[in-house]
Parts: structure tokens; sequence; C-alpha cells
């Protein structure tokens, strides 16, 4: 079993923050409700980019009621579906997820929040450490996007999820949107000259946030995720200081065991629960 690392409710909140943050740059909206932060999306519907998270709501069953009913009516009045992301440890109530799912939300897949355990953990990319034929470079930050870099990153990130057709330049787009913001960086992880791995870190506020960690599947097996995962922390903390944390979902069993091998220790588990 693995040993959680514990955390109190202030830092929990800290990092559903920055998160939220994370993820509005560059055109989204964070809005902080309060008891609550909302992530919304204008131009795109998908539950993903429209979600209730740090969701501090009130024990009393009548409170909490009222509160859950003018959640609805914000997300309808957005025309999105409600959405709500529980913290993994200091929800408010204690059985927020139970309560949600008495109301109709079902659980579409949840995960894990990890964060980075000790700050000399996942050490930097070392001159002459990847294999041959392996190459490792940084986009976006302090450093200029080469032409067609973007859709290089794009082909990575759908190959290594299995997105639909179309996908990979869509997050093309979402890339050239975001790395101009000196926040945001990706670690691009080449083999034989082929781009086969990738990992995007966004740094403010004393927190790294990494998402997009991924390789194609006819490269797995050979640490390149990690390769991409190091350099994008120790890149990230040359532009400012910050706590890596990341999240991985439920059943990724081995990407879960990635991130301990690197150091990163779950603060808890919890259910993504979507009202369908």
């Amino acid at each position: 079993m693995t040993r959680l690392l514990e955390i109190d409710a202030a830092t929990m909140t800290a990092i559903e923050r920055h998160e939220i943050h994370a993820h509005a740059i560059p055109s989204r909206e964070a809005r902080d409700l309060g008891d609550a932060l909302l992530l919304h999306d204008p131009r795109d519907g998908s539950p993903f980019w429209n979600r209730l998270q740090a969701v501090r709501w009130p024990e009393d069953p009548a409170a909490f009621d009222r509160r859950l009913t003018e959640a609805l009516a914000l997300f309808a009045i957005l025309g999105r579906q409600p959405h709500v992301w529980p913290s993994p440890v200091h929800a408010g109530p204690s059985d927020l997820a139970l309560r949600l799912q008495g109301n109709g939300f079902v659980d579409i897949g949840g995960g894990h929040v990890m964060v980075l355990a000790h700050p000399g953990a996942a050490a930097p990319v070392r001159p002459g450490e990847p294999a041959a034929g392996v190459e490792v470079s940084v986009i976006g930050g302090p450093q200029d996007v080469a032409p067609g870099v973007l859709g290089e990153v794009g082909a990575v990130l759908a190959g290594a999820f299995g997105a639909p057709p179309g996908r990979a330049d869509e997050l093309a787009r979402d890339l050239a949107r975001a790395l101009p913001d000196p926040r945001v960086l990706v670690a691009l992880v080449r083999a034989d000259g082929v781009a086969a791995s990738a990992a995007k870190a966004t740094t403010f506020g004393g927190w790294i946030y990494l998402s997009s960690i991924g390789t194609l599947p006819g490269y797995r097996g050979r640490g390149l995720a990690a390769l991409a995962t190091r350099q994008a922390i120790a890149s990230s903390r040359e532009v400012a200081p910050g706590t890596p944390y990341l999240g991985v979902f439920s059943g990724n069993t081995a990407a879960f065991r990635l991130y301990e091998r690197l150091g990163f220790r779950s603060v808890g588990e919890s259910p993504d629960l979507l009202l369908e």
C-alpha cells in the first residue's frame, strides 16, 4: 500500500488554486467563488475545462443543498455540464463526493494528486546522461519556439493519449497560445530524431504544475518520460523556485510508479464527478 504524503488544508487549497490558474493560461477564466474555484472555457465546452475545484461547502445538509443548487444554476448560465473535482483531502464537507453522487453525479474516472516530497529529488538531466540517439530540449520559457516544433509536441501528446484524429493540431494551437507566457515551458525528448516524449510545466507562486506528460507507444520503456519530467522541473526552477506537483489518473499504475521513483508522493485519490 502506498504511503500518503500528509499536507494541511491550506497547502491543498494552494495547490488547487495554482492548478486552476495554470489551466486558465492564456484564455480561460479562473474565478474564485469564495468557497470553491471555477475553471471556465468560453470556447470549449469540454468538462475538463469547465469545472469546480477546491470545494469547501457547509456540512449542514440544508446549507449544502442551497450551495449545490446555486452551483447548478451557475453551470446552467454558463451552458456547461455540472462538473466537480473533489479535493483528495480536506474537501468540504468531508463526504462531499458521496453527497454529489447522491444527487446524480457520476464518477468518470478520478486520480491522485502527487507532490515532489523532497526538494533534491528528480535530479536535473546531466550532460551525457541520455542514451545514444536521445536528445532533450526545452521549448518556451526563455527559449524561442522553432517553427514546426509545436506540431511535433502536439503529435506526441495526441499519440501518447490515444486522441482522435485532428486533436494533434488542436493541442499544437493550444500550446501556441500558452507558450508565449514566460511561466510555461515544454520539455521535449527526441529518440533517433523522432519527437517521442514531452512534459509541460507551468511555474508561478512557489509551485510548478506538471501536465501533458506522455510518450508515444512505440518508444515506451526507455525512460523518456522520466527525462522529460526531470528536464521540465529543472528548467522551470531556472525561471522561478517552486514545488512540483502533478495529477495521475487512477489505475495508471505505470505512470504512478514512474512518479514515485522520481520522488513524488500521493496526497490522496479522489473521483471526478460529472452530472450526466
